[in-house]
């Protein structure tokens, strides 16, 4: 995620597997009491194991930074998630979502992060399910306890509101539709789900809108069917995706198709009536992904593009292979080109750092924000001529202030007892670019270069952590580097900088100049 503000951020801004189709379907748990059958006999076994089992309360995998999010129990394989849309942006879509999981101990019950919703009904494996609200957690109770080592799909048919403040994340309004911006913590605002980065899996998108708007959603489409008044859409990612980055965009929109290095298909979604006007924008991507390509390593996804959204969010997001952009940073003069040109690496970098390599927890997001901000300071330093070093001094004059206010890297505070964690601040940005700057510094560029395209090869489509990382650097730089970062990643000063004795961090009481 970049933020993007007015008036124009200065030189130094702070913050701003498987194939195409995807796998089969996990084979179904056999039901292991056919005597169930009977519609009455279904609903009556329901509502006695519902009764046996004590009152529920939400759980969660104990995230320090969000400690109700994420289920434990069963690991997602698949969401397959049907919605359909009236035209309206203020009415409720009408969905249907199913989950294939494998269980990984024995579950009485199952827990999926979901709210801002109504569930109508829910199966599991084709049998009626109890379900309950507890926080914001759907309860299922199957009739059939679940043991470990099964597959097992929950199917729930629900709404999907669009009404709230966009602030909450999950769907934001448009001029002309809807899209998703459910970072950190907003898929479940959407559809039913493990809504933690820590459970990938591969999705496919079934989205029934009115003829005359055009669907769009990660990865590639496998289907179109016109019902005449309306049109189905089908898309399929062909890589394991985190809830978070699950993008739809539902408008009057123009689907744009151009090729990226080594045959890359690329394609943009834009307000049709904006299609000329962006244009001159657009066409760069192929050339940011060949500077990405040149720096890291292969483009890890089978497509990639820009969502352009009229609508006012403060962020632009990395959502997977269809990256989300406001309107207005491409048609305001006060942002530069050099800047949006900037801004347009920070989310493609994310595609590497943050998409295909995901974070283990949220205290691992400067991973992702960090190497993000990185790549979009070396490349207008390339590119631009607008100083890496003079944009990493004024970050670290600012360093200090930045962990007072919210913690270190790798550390971030926990809200206090009834706030929101707001977890996109000044140190996952900047502050950790400051970082990969000074590891740079400390085991030269060489090895530097070479840990970062190891990284996004070694847990490409997976999750990796903080620790995973360090290791990592030093195996590839041949050193022991465990003073480094426990100080620069966890403590509450800035380190001296290494080849830069001369640098100086101010007082949190203090601004830079």
């Amino acid at each position: 995620m970049a933020h993007t503000s007015l008036p124009v951020p200065p030189p130094a801004p702070v913050p701003t597997g498987p194939p195409p189709g995807g796998p089969a379907r996990p084979p179904r748990r056999p039901v292991r009491r056919p005597w169930l059958r009977s519609a009455a006999l279904v609903a009556a076994a329901a509502g006695l194991v519902a009764a046996a089992l004590p009152a529920p309360t939400p759980l969660g995998i104990g995230d320090p930074l969000f400690p109700h999010l994420g289920n434990p129990g069963y690991d997602v394989l698949a969401y397959d998630i049907d919605l359909t849309y009236s035209g309206v942006n203020t009415e409720p879509l009408t969905a249907v979502t199913r989950v294939d999981a494998l269980a990984t101990t024995d579950l009485d019950r199952l827990h999926l992060d979901f709210t801002h919703g109504t569930v109508s009904d829910v199966t599991v494996d084709g049998l009626p399910a109890a379900h309950e609200t507890s926080g914001e957690d759907l309860i299922v109770t199957p009739i059939v306890p679940v043991d470990a080592g099964e597959t097992v799909t929950v199917t729930v048919r629900h709404t999907s509101d669009p009404r709230g403040p966009a602030a909450n994340g999950g769907w934001v309004r448009t001029s002309d539709g809807l899209v998703m911006a459910n970072q950190a913590d907003a898929a479940h605002r959407v559809f039913p789900s493990n809504d933690h980065p820590s459970d990938k899996a591969f999705f496919t998108f079934r989205i029934t809108a009115p003829s005359e708007l055009t669907a769009v959603a990660n990865g590639l489409p496998t289907g179109r069917v016109d019902h005449g008044a309306t049109t189905t859409w089908t898309y399929r990612v062909g890589h394991p995706m985190a809830t978070e980055l699950a993008q739809v965009s539902l408008g009057r929109s123009t689907v744009l198709h151009r090729t990226g290095p080594h045959g890359l298909p690329v394609r943009d979604v834009v307000r049709t009536q904006d299609r000329e006007a962006m244009e001159p924008w657009l066409r760069r991507t192929p050339g940011h992904l060949e500077w990405m390509e040149g720096k890291v390593g292969p483009y890890p996804f089978e497509t990639y593009g820009v969502l352009i959204a009229d609508a006012t969010t403060g962020f632009e997001l990395e959502t997977q292979t269809l990256s989300l952009f406001e309107e207005r940073l491409f048609t305001d003069p006060r942002f530069p080109q050099w800047y949006v040109d900037a801004v347009m690496v920070h989310e493609l970098a994310h595609q590497w750092f943050g998409d295909s390599v995901s974070p283990r927890t949220w205290s691992d997001l400067w991973l992702n924000e960090g190497h993000a901000s990185w790549y979009e300071a070396l490349y207008a330093d390339e590119t631009a001529g607008k100083s890496l070093e003079r944009r990493m001094k004024a970050a670290y004059a600012a360093s200090d202030g930045w962990r007072a206010d919210g913690g270190p890297p790798a550390a971030p505070r926990p809200p206090a007892p009834g706030q929101k964690i707001s977890l996109f601040r000044p140190v996952v940005y900047d502050g950790s670019a400051l970082v990969l700057y000074a590891l740079r510094e400390t085991i030269g560029t060489d090895a530097f270069d070479r840990l970062e395209r190891r990284w996004v090869a070694v847990h490409r489509d997976g999750v990796a952590s903080t620790a995973d990382f360090t290791a990592l650097a030093e195996q590839v730089s041949g050193r022991e580097l465990g003073a480094f970062f426990r100080a620069w990643l966890y403590g509450e000063k800035t380190p001296p900088m290494p080849g830069h004795p001369d640098w100086r961090s101010l007082p949190p009481a203090q601004k830079a100049p």
